[in-house]
């Protein structure tokens, strides 16, 4: 890299202030700062949500995949995520913006004291921020290993960087900076991706040479299920994502919550599954060339960023380092917003209600709280080596927790297990963490896709027979929410919500 370059990174961090600035002016309060005022386009929240879905990781751990494996990495990531995203626009998304309307809710978790109550509903909370912690922190470690290869900075280095740009926009700008900052992102990696495309292109070419990469790549390149990702993987990972990408993952659910309207949120998840359908192929398209170009590479996790390097002339290297690094912020961020969310209206309130209010929340705290959660997951990524690198953060850690922690908050949207109560929320979570420790700690030789898979079928079979056996009636506070969820419009106003909400327990 030159000095072209590191002007391009320059004028990106400028663009980055500037959108702060100009959504500081919209900050008035917490509803501000974590839901957008509930005013957010359609087009913005389904882009943010796309953006926010997935990081620096793509070109890191995902890359060595598609150097290793090939196709594969898109038919058990990309295109599962599109089919359950489009799933979502039908069921789930509606609802997250229906519940900012009737309950004035501004994180996704505080709907559960109502639906459940308020033990369930702190276990819950705190179970995924402490989850959430090293998920971000891996996502740090992934934009540290790509800044080194680029500009030989210590990794260090590199997370600092990436922890202060984010911090600076995620503490001032809330929720608004943060869906404007992925749009812009994306109109960056838009270009930095077409961009390699036709780098790769070039030195294969030409154009018609892309299509023709699989004749000379290793015929197992093209199988779509191969170990590690077998089947079972892959539909397990089906299920994961559909919890996860329709507000299982925290960040991913305030895109919806921060819409005016469940049709204006069912839009926005059309257009996310959208490009989560269409674009990974075109991102994905130099990762699966790159054994051509670079034969051989001792580490595969530094394909993309090798390529990048190699094939460009400078400033162009620079824009393809924004574009990446851009992802990590994106998520990051998003997280660091929907985990103050939960934290400030949620855990704090239940553990010092004299000094918190679960009414009107200090937007300080909100930022206060914003800066801990950052500084603490660059802590972890400096420590990534110890849980297993990136992948394993990525893949094991969180694909075999999200599920138990997911599955109470997203099915208790539905009408379908208005039975599942309190005891079903906390048995299913138990059951499902438990799982994940013995078969990833106790068993020794489980497959990937079993240690995946066995917690978030696991949970879910116990809070379905939980529902199934429950003999007292469902609380009407629940039965109301459950109905104002169907639909659009006015409805009745959920007995409880508010403050009140807070305090109700359904046995």
């Amino acid at each position: 890299m030159n000095l072209l370059d590191y002007l391009v990174m320059a004028l990106y961090a400028l663009m980055i202030v500037l959108i702060t600035f100009w959504a500081m002016r919209r900050i008035g309060s917490t509803k501000d700062f974590f839901a957008a005022g509930g005013k957010m386009p359609w087009w913005l929240s389904g882009v943010s949500h796309h953006m926010s879905g997935y990081s620096a990781a793509v070109f890191v751990a995902y890359a060595a995949v598609a150097y290793q494996a090939g196709i594969t990495i898109y038919f058990w990531w990309a295109f599962p995520i599109a089919i359950a995203v489009l799933f979502g626009a039908i069921v789930f998304a509606p609802r997250w913006a229906r519940l900012r309307i009737h309950m004035n809710i501004e994180s996704p978790m505080e709907y559960l004291a109502t639906r459940y109550n308020v033990p369930t509903q702190q276990v819950l909370a705190w179970s995924g921020v402490i989850l959430k912690v090293f998920d971000v922190g891996a996502k740090w470690a992934a934009i540290a290993i790509i800044i080194n290869v680029f500009t030989g900075f210590d990794p260090l280095m590199g997370i600092l960087i990436a922890g202060a740009l984010s911090l600076f926009y995620s503490v001032m700008g809330g929720l608004w900076a943060d869906a404007c900052n992925d749009f812009g992102q994306f109109v960056v990696q838009f270009i930095a991706a077409i961009v390699m495309v036709v780098a790769v292109a070039v030195h294969l070419g030409g154009v018609s040479q892309l299509l023709h990469i699989w004749d000379h790549l290793p015929a197992q390149h093209t199988v779509i299920v191969q170990e590690p990702y077998s089947l079972g993987f892959i539909l397990a990972y089906f299920v994961i994502y559909t919890l996860s990408y329709n507000g299982g993952t925290w960040n991913l659910a305030q895109r919806f919550i921060a819409s005016p309207g469940g049709k204006q949120a069912r839009k926005a998840a059309l257009l996310s599954a959208a490009l989560y359908l269409i674009w990974p192929l075109v991102l994905f398209y130099p990762m699966w060339a790159a054994p051509l170009l670079f034969p051989d590479l001792a580490d595969p996790s530094r394909s993309y960023s090798v390529m990048a390097m190699s094939l460009l002339p400078n400033g162009l290297i620079g824009l393809v380092l924004v574009a990446m690094f851009t992802h990590t912020l994106s998520m990051t961020s998003s997280d660091a917003n929907a985990i103050t969310a939960v934290v400030t209206r949620d855990i704090l309130p239940a553990l010092f209600p004299k000094r918190f209010s679960h009414a009107t929340p200090s937007l300080l705290a909100a930022r206060i709280t914003t800066t801990l959660f950052i500084i603490i997951t660059l802590i972890i990524a400096l420590n990534a080596g110890r849980f297993g690198g990136v992948l394993t953060l990525l893949i094991v850690w969180f694909g075999g927790l999200v599920g138990p922690i997911s599955i109470p908050m997203l099915l208790g949207l539905l009408p379908w297990f208005r039975k599942c109560g309190a005891t079903a929320a906390i048995a299913s979570w138990a059951i499902g963490v438990a799982t994940f420790f013995i078969v990833k700690f106790l068993l020794p030789g489980m497959s990937t896709a079993t240690v995946v898979a066995a917690p978030v079928f696991s949970s879910l079979v116990i809070f379905w027979l939980c529902g199934v056996l429950r003999r007292s009636p469902v609380a009407p506070e629940v039965d109301t929410l459950l109905n104002a969820l169907n639909q659009d419009g006015p409805a009745p106003t959920p007995r409880g919500a508010g403050v009140s909400a807070y305090h109700t327990e359904s046995k």
